[in-house]
């Protein structure tokens, strides 16, 4: 069995290139659940729901990328927590019409894991920038 840096880095790699809860869900549990104090996410309580909607950025911005800054392991506490940038530019087809702006918004996720999958996730982000930079706020 994979240890849970590696199943972490795994879902990481897979949610941020867009691969939806199909390329997510084997590094996770069946129930797993998501948080975030974030507007755009305010409905959505489970890690497939997240990672469905990260899926679906790729439309309004197809460029979408991450720039990843920490990754570290808390086996004391049974999670893994990345710290990343997120950068597109909204060409594509979204909320609203492509603006052209760019965007590159800081975010971490923090996985909680349970028997070596993960089992809960919260991704803290300040959205409201985020929205602002993209010309959607």
């Amino acid at each position: 069995m994979a240890n849970i840096t590696e199943t972490a880095e795994k879902f990481f790699e897979a949610c941020e290139a867009g691969k939806g809860w199909a390329g997510c869900a084997d590094c996770c549990t069946g129930d797993a659940t998501f948080s975030a104090q974030a507007e755009p996410l305010a409905d959505i309580s489970t890690l497939a729901g997240y990672c469905d909607w990260m899926q679906g950025l790729y439309g309004p911005l197809p460029d979408a990328r991450y720039e990843l800054k920490s990754f570290a392991t808390d086996m004391a506490r049974g999670n893994v927590t990345a710290f990343a940038t997120f950068h597109g530019t909204n060409t594509g087809e979204g909320p609203v019409p492509p603006t052209g702006n760019k965007v590159a918004t800081d975010y971490v996720y923090v996985m909680d894991f349970d028997g070596g999958k993960i089992s809960h996730m919260t991704k803290i982000w300040h959205s409201g920038i985020a929205l602002q930079q993209l010309g959607w706020g």
